[in-house]
């Protein structure tokens, strides 16, 4: 009755209902097929029920062919009913369906069409547009098709194969109860022959004569000579077809000598022979018995997710019906590379960048720390882009080098032979030793469980730290030629570049050569962090809980400036942190006035500070809505009402709704203006570890010619850059501006030269081959002139 209004073209408007039955009235009934090729066959043509047929669109009744479908022979199964297969190989029709014997399937559609309309049965005809499965080859359209076959009774050694999966570690962890997890649960019996020409033969002899059955099952070479060299055929050298077909001899079960014992027409399923890998690249039992059985199961095997349904699971299943054990000890399952199109890579779409472009401009390396670095190898998927590659040139390569650069650098026009040294006091150089004991430890580690992500972000973060962190706040170190730093920064690449050598392995070699002069840093030994071992880098967790803490109040003040305007060589008044742990940072407050560039540091707990702050949730509807639908306007009217909390563990929820990260910001916001402050002249942030920061943003006369004279020293540089002089070269600097420039340079004109070395400085237009033109303090113009002071 559901479907009848959809049928009003044909039916009419009131159609006559002949009468009213449900579905499972019909259940068991018998109707006339509307083709009678298989009347009479055993059980068939009766109304059998199947969840997947609904009354949003056809009939509510479906024609099933259970020889065409998997769910249609599931439900032909059940019902005790044999299917029939009028199709031959060729997807042609056999001469079991007369009027049709010949064509092919997809072309006989408007023949049988045409016939039904003749009949008086059809209906409607319709083209319905839905999936369909097409070779990956050619792109052609295939056929379901049911065909005898050869099986491994899987089921029957479904629960070991579930027990032995326990013993896998698999990266990442998901994929043990996951994907692999749920196949081997639904696992069903296993398909192994092929109707192909090419293959494995199933090592299987019948008799051709029913009368007489015999079924031979061989396991070598041996045993085939031993049966068939009676009849003349020699030791076979080929086990494909045609060769291995030829085998033949009478059966020994015939007394009449009539019947032969053939080869069966089917060859193994490929998964077949990966599965048996691990034993026949060895030719086990035959051979190398001993190297085996201590070499089983292996270490480690990768492979992208879709091989849990495959090359895994084949592996697994012979492994547990061979031997009892899993055929490997761990596993790393990546993710699927897709193309720039978010489609699967493909050559005739040409939808990836042009792998020798890369290469030729970003080197192997990059495109290497791009896959390894990225989400595939923790079994997402990744699409390629250009703009990815290049973000690892950036975060990773460069900086690599840069550092490697700047050692060399300075090194050189010290001429300091640089060697291993760990003993150094100073504060920078003990944080950086130990932050290299750290990451050999987390990078052994992580390598050790096959994270290989983890391990890239590891080294990511450690090049951070060294490059904007060490250094940075070393260089006047390395200008004065001080060896603990150099001796210091040489053993810290000389541990980074074996660590990240896996990783990056050509950068690292140039490095690591450059920087020793040895063969290669892959002839080195992997780095030792215990005591009294090779390395022997010292640990000190203290300094590196605080230092690191100093970063992050760092990074967040500067993140505040960038937000407020205030470029890093404008020097500021004033800043306060508020922390749970400020005794420890007191010792690191002068490091953190020069990273910040600010004249004080007020280190106090977030009770005793002398400004308040609160902290607020926005909202970011564009994130959030997709999700959340019209309710998000309710989660940003709570969140604005203040109706919201932070849980201790981290999740966020507002007006009873869970917010996921992306989906909102958590803001820190100066309640009170503190001491003697104008209102929007502090601007504070928050520290994921706890606490807060405030930062004066106010720029007196005084700190503005500061930040001039600075701008001005960043303008020297480049000139010294333009002119190829070299880093200890002296000059003749010569700077021409208006008023401000001039009150600025007198004011800090000791700062200026020693900053730019500088043996004589002069005001107004200096002649001079090299100069630059340049913008200083708020649109200040001035030009800088730069001579070599011979």
């Amino acid at each position: 009755r559901a479907r009848v209004a959809a049928y009003a073209r044909e039916l009419g408007d009131d159609p006559e209902v002949v009468q009213t039955l449900r579905g499972s009235d019909l259940l068991g009934r018998a109707y006339t097929p509307p083709f009678d090729f298989f009347a009479g066959h055993p059980r068939a043509h009766r109304v059998l029920a199947a969840d997947y047929v609904t009354t949003e669109d056809g009939t509510g009744l479906v024609h099933i062919a259970p020889a065409f479908g998997e769910e249609d022979k599931l439900i032909t199964d059940a019902a005790g009913i044999e299917p029939v297969v009028p199709v031959d190989s060729q997807a042609r029709f056999t001469a079991e369906v007369p009027p049709y014997e010949g064509q092919h399937v997809f072309e006989a559609n408007r023949p049988i069409a045409r016939d039904l309309r003749a009949a008086g049965v059809l209906l409607r005809y319709e083209t319905y547009d839905h999936p369909y499965p097409h070779c990956w080859r050619c792109d052609n359209p295939l056929i379901y098709k049911a065909v005898t076959s050869w099986f491994v009774e899987v089921t029957a050694l479904k629960s070991r194969m579930v027990e032995l999966n326990e013993q896998i570690s698999w990266v990442p962890g998901h994929v043990k109860d996951g994907a692999f997890g749920k196949w081997l649960e639904g696992a069903r019996d296993w398909s192994i022959s092929r109707n192909r020409y090419w293959g494995s033969p199933i090592p299987v002899w019948r008799s051709d004569d029913p009368a007489y059955p015999r079924t031979d099952v061989y396991g070598s070479l041996d045993e085939l000579e031993r049966d068939f060299g009676p009849h003349g055929f020699e030791r076979p050298s080929d086990l494909h077809r045609p060769y291995v077909d030829e085998l033949t001899r009478p059966n020994p079960d015939d007394p009449t000598g009539r019947s032969t014992m053939r080869r069966v027409p089917e060859v193994l399923d490929c998964w077949f022979e990966s599965g048996s890998m691990p034993f026949a690249q060895v030719h086990y039992p035959f051979d190398n018995a001993d190297w085996f059985e201590h070499h089983y199961p292996g270490d480690f095997i990768v492979e992208y997710v879709g091989q849990t349904k495959a090359w895994f699971y084949t592996l697994h299943v012979l492994a547990t019906a061979l031997f009892d054990r899993p055929a490997f000890q761990s596993a790393v399952v990546h993710g699927i590379v897709l193309g720039s199109d978010g489609r699967k890579m493909s050559k005739s779409l040409r939808n990836y960048p042009d792998v020798t472009e890369v290469l030729d401009r970003d080197g192997s390396d990059a495109m290497r720390w791009f896959l390894m670095s990225s989400p595939v190898l923790r079994g997402g998927n990744l699409i390629v882009t250009e703009q990815g590659i290049r973000e690892g040139v950036r975060q990773v390569l460069i900086p690599l080098w840069n550092s490697w650069y700047f050692f060399s650098l300075y090194a050189g026009v010290e001429g300091h032979e640089a060697r291993w040294r760990t003993d150094s006091e100073h504060v920078l150089d003990r944080y950086l030793l130990a932050k290299s004991h750290d990451l050999v430890a987390e990078v052994t580690e992580q390598l050790d469980r096959f994270d290989i992500a983890a391990a890239c972000q590891s080294v990511r973060e450690h090049l951070e730290m060294l490059t904007n962190w060490y250094v940075r706040r070393s260089r006047e170190r390395f200008w004065a030629g001080e060896a603990e730093a150099f001796d210091t920064l040489w053993t810290a690449l000389h541990v980074l570049t074996r660590v990240a050598a896996p990783l990056l392995p050509l950068t690292t070699e140039a490095v690591f050569r450059g920087l020793t002069g040895e063969r290669s840093v892959h002839l080195t030994d992997w780095p030792a962090v215990a005591a009294g071992e090779a390395d022997g880098l010292p640990a000190d967790a203290e300094l590196v809980a605080a230092m690191d803490s100093v970063r992050e109040v760092c990074s967040t003040v500067l993140g505040l400036r960038k937000a407020r305007g205030l470029r890093v060589r404008q020097p500021l008044q004033r800043l306060t942190v508020a922390t749970a742990d400020a005794d420890a940072l007191g010792p690191y407050a002068d490091l953190v006035a020069a990273e910040v560039n600010v004249r004080t540091v007020v280190l106090s707990t977030p009770e005793e500070a002398d400004v308040a702050v609160t902290r607020r949730l926005a909202v970011n509807p564009r994130a959030a809505g997709p999700r959340l639908g019209k309710d998000v306007q309710q989660v940003i009217r709570a969140a604005k009402a203040g109706d919201w909390s932070l849980d201790d563990d981290g999740t966020v929820t507002a007006g009873g709704t869970g917010l996921l990260a992306g989906e909102y910001e958590l803001q820190t916001v100066v309640e009170g203006d503190g001491a003697d402050a104008e209102p929007g002249e502090l601007g504070s942030g928050s520290l994921g570890s706890g606490g807060f920061v405030v930062l004066d943003t106010v720029v007196t006369e005084e700190l503005a010619a500061e930040g001039v004279a600075r701008d001005l020293v960043r303008a020297v540089q480049q000139a010294r850059r333009d002119a190829g002089l070299a880093v200890s070269d002296r000059i003749r600097l010569g700077i021409d501006g208006g008023d401000d420039i001039t009150d600025a340079v007198e004011t800090h004109r000791q700062l200026i030269m020693r900053e730019t070395l500088a043996s004589t400085l002069e005001l107004g237009t200096v002649p001079a081959e090299t100069y630059v033109d340049a913008v200083v303090g708020d649109g200040l113009k001035v030009r800088v002139t730069v001579e070599h002071a011979g």
